[in-house]
């Protein structure tokens, strides 16, 4: 419901939104992907949202086929849409990684702090500290079928974190036009440059389009109660 100042009752948002699974129980990439679209009429679930679910092994060689991997076996498994987001650091000194194993670069059950540490290890020495994020939404169908968005940041590695916002590299990414590092950011402020942002940002561009092309091969999702906190 459209009230006369362009706002939409929470109400009628939830009860009218699509439910989506996002293919990750990444609770900093949820809440921040969330943000992104909660605006829009969507119910934005997660895998702790359901029952235990086989890993996918990430075994692909770009985020394209990562996030594919994931959104489609999801899709599958569950038999809603789902979308997932394949992301990494692309470091030039390090030949391009951590890359696709930005999230085992320092081992499976690594800390963000960790895989930080690792990174800035390798980096010692280095003049160019160019770097860049990257990522790959993919919105799969049970039936297999996909869209891809994609984005990219670019920026350099700082020589110590900085900042406390955020996940993953944000400390020691900094983003030159803003003069901070992603973890100095708002969350704001990152939506509207992060590789992620952009990405979604596409999605959102195309989210008419997005509900036709479900529509065509969801013709009838199935439903779950989607409740939301309040403010």
């Amino acid at each position: 419901m459209l009230f006369p100042d362009g706002h939409v009752k929470k109400e009628a948002l939830v009860q009218d939104s699509l439910t989506i699974v996002l293919a990750t129980r990444n609770a900093g990439k949820t809440a921040e992907m969330r943000a992104l679209l909660e605006n829009h009429p969507i119910c934005l679930k997660n895998l702790d949202d359901f029952g235990p679910i086989a890993p996918v092994t990430e075994d692909g060689a770009t985020f394209d086929e990562n996030a594919y991997k994931k959104a489609a076996f999801t899709a599958k498994v569950l038999g809603y849409p789902a979308l997932a987001d394949d992301s990494g650091l692309v470091v030039e000194a390090l030949n391009g990684a951590p890359g696709v194993h930005s999230a085992r670069y320092a081992g499976d059950h690594a800390t963000d702090e960790d895989r930080v540490a690792k990174l800035l290890l390798a980096m010692q020495g280095q003049t160019n500290r160019n770097a860049s994020f990257e990522c790959v939404l993919s919105l799969a169908v049970p039936a297999g079928p996909a869209l891809t968005y994609e984005g990219r940041c670019e920026g350099v590695i700082t020589e110590a974190p900085a900042g406390n916002s955020g996940f993953g590299y944000d400390p020691v990414f900094y983003y030159t036009p803003l003069k901070k590092t992603f973890a100095q950011l708002t969350r704001e402020e990152k939506g509207r440059v992060s590789h992620r942002g952009l990405a979604l940002n596409q999605f959102i561009d195309e989210f008419d389009k997005i509900i036709g092309w479900l529509r065509r091969h969801m013709p009838d999702p199935p439903k779950i109660n989607c409740m939301r906190e309040q403010p």
